[in-house]
């Protein structure tokens, strides 16, 4: 019998920056909205059942413009999980937080962004990265 193959090609076209914060989820969004001009709103959470074993719920913010979207997530899960990596992405566990940006404010220069996100009281550390370089970069697409 033939085996037959589903290949799927996905768009990584966002900016992905990780931000080390010990706040709280809503706090974070609170001072991104005001550095940045946004309005990012709680969403429902992300929820990923991971093999009948166990379940990964992320928080999840969201503003979206005609032109642009802007999402912020919690890299850790919420409550307590049994998995051994219980994170949105585990290649940079290190991060509290995941920002995806899709559209017109990707034209922003990313070290202005960067030292903007800096500037943040409650953000200790920011760093830029590659979609295409992360292993489980397919958490990032909805």
């Amino acid at each position: 019998m033939k085996t037959h193959r589903l290949h799927m090609e996905y768009d990584y076209s966002f900016d992905l920056y990780g931000l080390v914060s010990s706040v709280r989820d809503y706090k974070l969004a609170w001072a991104l909205n005001k550095l940045l001009h946004l309005r990012l709103t709680r969403q429902q959470d992300l929820c990923y059942d991971l093999f009948g074993k166990d379940r990964l719920l992320i928080a999840n913010y969201q503003y979206i413009t005609e032109h642009s979207e802007v999402r912020l997530f919690r890299n850790r899960a919420l409550g307590s999980s049994t998995l051994k990596k219980p994170f949105l992405l585990p290649d940079i566990k290190e991060y509290d937080y995941v920002l995806q940006i899709t559209g017109a404010m990707q034209q922003l220069y990313p070290q202005e962004l960067l030292n903007k996100l800096l500037r943040v009281p409650l953000v200790q550390y920011v760093k830029q990265f590659d979609p295409l370089t992360l292993k489980f970069k397919e958490n990032l697409i909805f």
